[in-house]
């Protein structure tokens, strides 16, 4: 019995000792077992969608931002021209697709040259017509051009003017039995479904017809233009005020290149690349100083009819491309070109432009044009 008492001691001290074991290798593995099961199944969760359905979806809505109307792939060509028309304005534009639009058509004495160009850029019909405002030195031409060619819709702000030139544009317009549409700010037109084209002014009423100017922006692909006209600082003004979009690429440089345009503020809300300054032989000191300065202190490429005749820009909706080098500002150059101009106009017998004699001596009377 005794001998049996001790075997059933050890041997219970065996088993204690096995249970023992067991218990604390069952208590070890649940202990480990818990956080790696936490940590495996709750990064799982998370992480199997975000390598599959997520980053799919991410890709996706990257796609859509870069995919905006101004950014969508491009087919063809637009061509910008920016006519030589002396000191003067006007704007040939020609699509993709192969539309056309003009914007303004120089003096009464350009009326053939416009013509011509037009026809020599196999243009049959003008799409769209736009006279900025009734000045004779951007709607001079256009009576010519309205008569000489098919014309889709035409554009014009609600200004009244008695002038001879503007009342021969207007008789045109009704010999053909045509409309005009009022040119304002909000006005989508409608030329090419590559293109999109905003009128951005005049945003209100002006008593000074340049500041009635209607000022067009030209969307292609991630290219930009922006046409002035002779709008005026309190325009510009109103322009930035509206929250128009006015960051472009090309600015035609408005009043051509006169001092009371193309502010500052103007400026560096465009904040171009490339100036245009439609200009000629003049006494009114167009381009200034100080305007060929403020363009040159931002970098910004600089173009010049009257320095290097028609300037012809031609954009693929990526990549603008000018026909000429850019002209180089320094004073130097702005003073050999004032004494030209003083030479000239000394010894020229061409004609002044009739535009400001007839903007300072022309009265107001009221048209039933609209």
């Amino acid at each position: 019995m005794q001998n049996f008492a001790t075997k059933f001691r050890k041997n219970s001290f065996y088993v204690l000792i096995v249970c023992l074991v067991f218990l604390v290798i069952s208590g070890c593995g649940s202990t480990t077992a818990a956080p790696i099961e936490n940590n495996t199944s709750a990064p799982q969760t998370k992480d199997s969608p975000t390598s599959n359905d997520d980053i799919n979806k991410n890709k996706n809505e990257e796609k859509t931002d870069a995919v905006t109307p101004s950014q969508t792939t491009t087919k063809g060509k637009l061509t910008v021209h920016y006519i030589d028309v002396g000191q003067g304005a006007s704007q040939l534009i020609q699509t993709p697709s192969g539309k056309t639009m003009l914007i303004d058509g120089g003096n009464n004495d350009d009326e053939q040259r416009i013509v011509s160009y037009l026809k020599k850029q196999g243009v049959k019909k003008v799409d769209v017509l736009i006279g900025t405002h009734p000045d004779a030195d951007h709607v001079g031409g256009l009576d010519a051009v309205v008569d000489a060619f098919d014309i889709g819709k035409i554009y014009m702000p609600k200004v009244s003017s008695n002038t001879k030139t503007y009342e021969s544009l207007l008789t045109s317009i009704k010999n053909k039995n045509l409309k005009v549409t009022t040119a304002k700010a909000g006005i989508t037109i409608d030329l090419d479904n590559q293109l999109d084209i905003k009128m951005i002014a005049p945003v209100k009423t002006y008593d000074d017809k340049n500041e009635m100017s209607a000022v067009i922006k030209l969307t292609f692909g991630k290219n930009s233009f922006l046409f002035t006209g002779d709008a005026e600082s309190g325009s510009e003004s109103d322009m930035i005020d509206s929250g128009a979009n006015l960051k472009s690429d090309v600015l035609l440089v408005g009043h051509h290149g006169s001092n009371s345009s193309t502010s500052q503020a103007f400026l560096n809300a465009v904040n171009p690349t490339y100036a245009v300054i439609q200009v000629g032989e003049n006494s009114y000191g167009h381009p200034t100083s100080d305007i060929l300065k403020r363009l040159n202190s931002k970098n910004i490429k600089i173009y010049r009819n009257d320095l290097q005749g028609t300037i012809v820009f031609t954009s693929d909706g990526t990549t603008i491309k000018p026909s000429v080098s850019e002209w180089k500002y320094t004073s130097t150059a702005k003073q050999e070109e004032t004494n030209s101009q003083k030479s000239d106009t000394t010894s020229s017998t061409k004609k002044e432009p009739a535009a400001s004699t007839e903007t300072k001596t022309k009265t107001e009377t009221n048209t039933n044009v609209y």
